[in-house]
């Protein structure tokens, strides 16, 4: 039976992330790295420069002046979060030609665009500082999703039409249909990449935080952020959106269902502007309601 890392194997080579991430990367792994280091590598990327530049401006930063250049960009995010949105929206533009299927790529998009609000405004509430780190987090959770349904559409329908009549998370469906879950090759696909641990340790246990080797805070609130996404996509809101969440999520974030709940609804409203800024018009243009 194909694994996990089949899937990846067959798909990485469609789905490369580009140069600009890989220099990013390595400056910020570089103790020597200056701030103009960062600068000269996005600059070389027009693309990615004019959306930085976008996001710098936009009011997920507050910033109290006008950002026209790709170095004040750089300043006023700082080198971290810089790599953090140099990743979603490389991910994002590295999954634009793939159609697979059973997904709506638009739809896809939003959905995950709501769960990366959610996860930071979730990593906000406990007093996280770098909360764009878990908008990334919550952004790819679900990733490994385009890679199942772009290589195996047949056996990824068979498990989505289960999970749908009967009411069982489709994690779990397809562990059973396809014996490895969407986290599994989400977590695979990041870790063929080199993302940093704790980014491909939260996509890959969020389905399972008992499960996750290290990184439990930030695995529990992908977690609890993934279990109100899917519930909110349902139209269950409330705290009946939070029944599938895991004790030791609740235990380990310090959040209750009450608040989770409202966070949850409180992010619709900025998941609109967030979709244009991360992952471009393309999937801006999808329909205006929340994830359904």
């Amino acid at each position: 039976m194909i694994g996990a890392k089949d899937l990846v194997s067959g798909v990485v080579h469609l789905v490369s992330l580009p140069e600009v991430y890989a220099r990013v990367r390595g400056l910020l792994d570089d103790p020597r790295a200056r701030m103009q280091d960062f600068a000269s590598a996005i600059s070389r990327d027009p693309a990615l420069t004019a959306r930085l530049v976008k996001i710098a401006n936009s009011a997920m930063f507050g910033c109290p002046g006008r950002v026209e250049t790709v170095s004040r960009a750089v300043t006023l995010l700082g080198t971290q979060q810089l790599h953090d949105l140099v990743l979603a929206t490389s991910v994002a533009r590295a999954f634009a030609g793939i159609s697979p299927r059973w997904v709506d790529v638009q739809t896809f998009w939003r959905s995950s665009v709501y769960c990366g609000v959610v996860a930071r405004t979730l990593a906000a509430r406990c007093h996280v500082l770098d909360v764009e780190r878990l908008f990334v987090e919550g952004l790819l959770r679900d990733i490994g999703h385009l890679v199942i349904y772009s290589q195996i559409p047949d056996q990824a329908g068979a498990a989505l039409q289960r999970a749908t009549e009967t009411g069982a998370p489709i994690a779990e469906v397809e562990r059973e249909v396809l014996g490895f879950d969407y986290a599994e090759v989400g977590g695979e696909l990041l870790r063929s990449w080199k993302v940093p641990e704790t980014l491909h340790t939260a996509v890959r246990f969020h389905v399972d935080p008992e499960g996750a080797p290290g990184s439990l805070f930030e695995t529990a609130i992908v977690h609890i952020a993934g279990v109100l996404t899917e519930a909110f996509a349902k139209g269950v809101e409330g705290t009946g959106a939070t029944a599938r969440v895991r004790r030791v999520a609740w235990d380990t974030s310090g959040l209750d269902a009450e608040s989770a709940a409202a966070i949850a609804i409180e992010a619709a409203e900025g998941v609109n502007g967030t979709v244009e800024l991360v992952v471009g018009t393309a999937s801006a243009s999808a329909a205006a309601s929340t994830p359904r």
